[in-house]
């Protein structure tokens, strides 16, 4: 479970269950769509597209599924037009929260997470109410079998990474958002595609929190990620080991 390291801030228990798979396939979805009408249809000369198709095979999407998402963005008849939008806002103990969404309707979107802020302890605010307490980066992951530790950080740092840091868990490259995608590519051309490459918001500061707070703001970022706009949740919260293993007993 994200949430307790610093650096695997609040991709929280995404992919983890399968009950959430056909959630999650229809955000990967939306994310495809809104990428490949952003450029042209072809990964090789759109990032984000690029991205985006990567994030689906990770999740074990199928080749024809990404595909025809692809084509049906690209045809003359290519559904809901989805807007990019940043929503912030603080929840239970004072932890701040970003979520990022894809939405057809924002008025719709942002009266839903107003109301789910509310009623689970927290209050939405306004655009950059929390967001200087983060910074924006980009974050290249990859398994921990791919490379060894010394490998990946010599490739990082011949490829202008900010960062490099190795665990269990696996590889963490971090950039600037201006170097992100010359150190994704140079990556991928040294050790094959990541296991996720993207831009993300990284708290400068985190508040830890007990059982009870730590109950109350997963709390919320389960309700926050369920919303079908919602893409991705980021919170600047930090749960102690003892306090997470007492949470998943």
């Amino acid at each position: 479970m994200a949430g307790h390291s610093q650096f695997k801030n609040i991709m929280h228990r995404k992919g983890a269950q399968d009950a959430k798979r056909g959630r999650i396939f229809a955000k990967l979805i939306r994310e495809i769509t809104v990428s490949a009408r952003s450029g042209l249809p072809d990964p090789a000369s759109n990032p984000r597209l690029r991205s985006a198709m990567a994030a689906a095979r990770v999740a074990n999407m199928t080749k024809d599924t990404i595909d025809r998402a692809v084509k049906k963005a690209s045809g003359a008849d290519s559904g809901a037009e989805y807007l990019d939008m940043r929503y912030e806002g603080y929840g239970p103990a004072g932890v701040a929260i970003i979520v990022e969404a894809l939405t057809d309707n924002r008025n719709r979107t942002a009266s839903d997470l107003r109301s789910a802020f509310a009623k689970h302890g927290g209050a939405m605010g306004e655009t950059n109410s929390v967001s200087f307490m983060f910074s924006r980066l980009g974050v290249v992951r990859y398994p921990f079998d791919v490379a060894s530790e010394d490998d990946m950080l010599e490739a990082a740092i011949e490829a202008g990474a900010e960062n490099a840091e190795s665990g269990p868990e696996g590889h963490e490259v971090t950039t600037t958002i201006e170097t992100f995608f010359a150190v994704r590519d140079a990556l991928e051309a040294r050790f094959g595609a990541a296991e996720s490459a993207r831009l993300e918001w990284r708290p400068a500061t985190l508040v830890t929190l007990d059982e009870d707070r730590a109950n109350a703001v997963l709390k919320l970022v389960d309700v926050l990620d369920e919303f079908d706009d919602v893409q991705n949740v980021y919170a600047n919260f930090d749960i102690p080991e003892a306090v997470m293993q007492k949470l998943s007993a």
